[in-house]
């Protein structure tokens, strides 16, 4: 009876541990995918300026402006670490390209100083999108991998937890391969 009671209280005591582990997990899981939304907000924010900067030297290329515009509007209105917000958010970052290709063509821009303060600040937030992603990743790895793994498994399906999705790249040629500057 004695060894009964001692293999039922290890047993609870290894599913208390796991259960925590997986809380903790799923806990900087959420918490690096909020740090992914504090970034991209901090692009989203500052995308209208750089457009409303370059508007003015290229008053003829309304087509990149209005891509870029329909690109972040997608993308803001994307939820979730999912294939179709990582779609929308490599969109966006295509269409931001053609804008700097664009500043390419333009001397006088690429001399401003509002245009290098705006490129430099989005140049910095696009390495942190890529860091925080990183860092969800990571943690969505963490993740699932222990409810993969036995016997961490039994208890992720008895108490309700699933494997989170990978925000990476998708197969988006926009996105994948640099912008081709042609003059």
């Amino acid at each position: 009876m004695i060894y009964v009671l001692i293999i039922v209280g290890v047993f609870l005591l290894l599913s208390i541990f796991v259960y925590n582990s997986f809380v903790s997990l799923a806990t900087r899981a959420a918490e690096a995918w909020a740090d992914i939304e504090v970034q991209l907000k901090r692009r989203y924010d500052l995308i209208p300026n750089l457009v409303n900067t370059v508007k003015g030297y290229a008053t003829h290329e309304s087509s990149a402006f209005e891509n870029v515009t329909k690109a972040r509007s997608a993308a803001m209105g994307a939820t979730g670490p999912n294939e179709s917000h990582a779609q929308a958010e490599n969109m966006l970052s295509g269409a931001l390209k053609s804008i700097f290709a664009l500043a390419e063509a333009y001397p006088d821009l690429k001399a401003n100083q509002n245009f290098l303060a705006l490129q430099n600040e989005l140049s910095d937030t696009e390495n942190k999108i890529q860091a925080s992603r990183r860092f969800y990743n990571t943690n969505v790895r963490d993740l699932n991998t222990k409810i993969l793994s036995f016997p961490s498994n039994i208890i992720a399906k008895l108490f309700g937890f699933s494997q989170k999705e990978f925000f990476d790249l998708v197969d988006n040629d926009a996105a994948q391969n640099p912008v081709e500057v042609k003059f």
